[in-house]
């Protein structure tokens, strides 16, 4: 086996943060790879040197194989990291680096192939008598067999690409009229997704848990397991919340489960880290969905209950050392319980929207139990060509109720401001009773989080006062600050208070909001017929304390472009837009006829020009962020008045694309 000193990391983000941090603790230098969009970023500045690879987008740069072995080329890296996602279960990478004298710090492509297909690696499963869902994994893909194998398997189905995951090129019909048209879907999508349109049938295992076992192996033919992880809160088949050991696994069962893991592993001669992942059904039976064979995202929490450090495990197996411990010796250290959550910039409010701009603030605590693995930083930008996933927010406590609590106020204490994300959403699935229980399945977002609920949600009248106080004294400590007056003068008057009017916007609703300001630091106003008080406690630029109703809160703000304000208090973070002194508009917000880019993103169609009538909900350009495409629509009917944009274009968010007149 040959032997490394330097290893080349193949990703960004977070994941690429981690591995440089957990390779240089076992010391190892470092090197990044980055594309221009990246060349800033965490990841660059953290390791030892950093090889640029080439233009923003992915394809063009961290998809490139022939980049990245060139940058190892050029670096003297004799190994490269993979990290997940990009090229991380890509056969042919890892055999071009094995082929290119590197090492490739993962499976060998053999394994990697043998389970990169859900149609084959579920056949190699049920040869080796691991538990499989019932359903067809055939050759014969035409429509007739399928729909005839989906009702010998008996509705309800998934309609699955036996190329993918991530939810893409997957489908359950509950119909049998309705299996036609739910497979040439799934087929079109795995097909644009993963290059290949072939799909499996599997019986749906209604209510059932997702419980995936964390396996390694070593080449001295060495495979143990590291528990399970539960994964059930899922959105769309995408993972938000993960946690260590499973709420519904006892000591039996994950015996069971996790040799059912090292048979899979077996089966294929595996070699490094790798999650096998199972349905657990109602009635305690599970059955095999598929292996990753790569680092998971959520294998922090592993991490944590297991007292271990993956990336040195993967690294010592890579080396050619046996696995560090035996299975007797990893049970014996389980201790405790983990939570991940999955901090993305997205907007629930908005069906999940991706969100880009450049962050104003981030800050997340640290104490004993916490963990956050992030690349995030206050005035980097959130860019669109790469995935919506930021950060990890991570606690561990001595039961699952102790690190729920933990977890739940760091995700509350975490400041993300400037962008939208689902901080405030994660924070809600922690609180919720049926969380705390652990009782759940993977239809949990959808009973308890409908897209309805979360777009009906609105500030509260404390918030509309608080993003006023906020404008105030932003205005307030600036003014003082260029006349060198002391904190004390603030709000200070010769004669009788007066009103302070502002005009705020929240999505789509007005409201003025006349303030009395007794000394800068008591605040009153009417919103809503709600009479609201709040005082002053203390303050310091883009943050303040609060008394009001007889509780002491909390507020940090943070001003964007585009007028808007970045307001995290009362248990929510909002983006409000200062209108108090823009011009009177003619119409309402939301019904001139303007289309807007949601996030910063390339335009990839423009599917109308000046004049052209439309009717509401036609699309009228495709915008690309964060590797989803998005159908921008006409608000109402009307003419077009003026395209801003050609296909190609790199837009911001909020930048005009289509302007029309309203009409008939």
């Amino acid at each position: 086996m040959k032997r490394f000193s330097k290893v080349l990391i193949a990703n960004r983000g977070e994941i690429a943060v981690r591995v440089i941090r957990g390779a240089q603790a076992q010391g190892y230098r470092t090197v990044a790879v980055y594309s221009d969009a990246d060349a800033g970023a965490l990841h660059v500045r953290n390791a030892d040197e950093a090889v640029c690879i080439g233009p923003a987008p992915a394809k063009d740069s961290y998809l490139v194989i022939d980049k990245i072995i060139a940058a190892a080329k050029t670096s003297g890296a004799d190994a490269i990291h993979p990290g997940y996602g990009f090229l991380s279960e890509r056969a042919d990478f890892a055999q071009a680096v094995q082929d290119a004298g590197l090492v490739f710090i993962g499976p060998d492509p053999v394994s990697i192939n043998a389970m990169g297909n859900k149609s084959a690696s579920k056949r190699l499963m049920l040869a080796a008598d691991v538990p499989c869902v019932p359903g067809y994994q055939g050759d014969d893909q035409t429509d007739a067999t399928l729909i005839d194998e989906a009702v010998k398997a008996g509705l309800p189905v998934m309609v699955k690409a036996a190329a993918g995951g991530g939810g893409r090129g997957m489908r359950l019909v509950h119909d049998e009229a309705l299996l036609a048209e739910a497979i040439a879907s799934a087929r079109s999508e795995a097909a644009n997704a993963f290059g290949s349109g072939q799909l499996l049938i599997e019986k749906a295992v209604i209510d059932a848990r997702h419980v995936e076992i964390q396996v390694f192996g070593d080449r001295h033919g060495n495979v143990v397991h590291l528990g399970e992880r539960d994964c059930s809160i899922q959105r769309r088949n995408q993972k938000v919340v993960e946690e260590a050991p499973s709420p519904a696994v006892d000591a039996d069962l994950r015996k069971r489960m996790g040799a059912a893991a090292v048979a899979a592993a077996k089966a294929v001669n595996y070699v490094g880290a790798g999650t096998v992942e199972f349905l657990l059904a109602k009635d305690g039976a599970f059955y095999f969905l598929e292996m990753n064979t790569r680092l998971q995202v959520e294998h922090p929490v592993t991490e944590l209950v297991y007292g271990v450090d993956l990336v040195a495990w993967q690294l010592k197996i890579a080396q050619g050392e046996r696995l560090p411990m035996t299975q007797d010796e990893i049970l014996e250290n389980a201790f405790g319980h983990a939570i991940e959550v999955r901090l993305c910039s997205e907007d629930p409010r908005q069906n999940y929207l991706p969100q880009t701009g450049d962050v104003l603030l981030w800050d997340a605590p640290s104490g004993d139990g916490l963990r956050v693995d992030s690349y995030l930083e206050t005035g980097r930008p959130i860019s669109p060509h790469y995935d919506s996933m930021q950060a990890k927010l991570i606690a561990w406590g001595e039961d699952r109720e102790a690190a729920r609590t933990r977890l739940l106020k760091l995700v509350r204490d975490t400041a993300l401001l400037g962008v939208a994300s689902n901080k405030d959403y994660l924070a809600a699935i922690l609180a919720t009773d049926v969380f705390a229980s652990g009782d759940f399945s993977t239809a949990f977002v959808g009973r308890h989080f409908s897209q309805d609920a979360l777009a009906a949600a609105q500030p509260s009248a404390r918030q509309w006062l608080l993003a006023a106080v906020a404008l105030y004294l932003d205005d307030a400590q600036r003014l003082a600050a260029e006349h060198g007056l002391g904190s004390e003068m603030l709000g200070w008057h010769s004669s009788h208070e007066s009103p302070v009017a502002f005009s705020l916007r929240w999505g789509s609703t007005d409201l003025a909001i006349e303030m009395q300001a007794d000394g800068g630091k008591r605040f009153r106003a009417t919103i809503g017929g709600d009479a609201v008080e709040i005082e002053i406690s203390a303050m310091q630029p883009g943050a303040f304390r609060y008394l009001s109703e007889g509780v002491q809160g909390s507020a940090r703000y943070a001003r964007g472009r585009g007028d808007a304000l970045w307001l995290m208090a009362d248990g929510a973070t909002e983006c409000f837009i200062d209108r108090s002194y823009a011009p009177a508009e003619t119409t309402a917000a939301g019904s001139d006829g303007r289309i807007t880019a949601h996030s910063d993103g390339k335009i990839v169609a423009v599917l109308v020009q000046p004049g052209d009538t439309v009717t509401k909900g036609q699309t009228l350009a495709v915008l690309e962020a964060m590797k989803m495409e998005f159908q921008l629509a006409a608000p109402l009917a009307g003419v077009v008045e003026a395209v801003s944009v050609a296909a190609g274009d790199q837009v911001k968010a909020r930048q005009l694309l289509v302007q029309m007149t309203p009409g008939d």
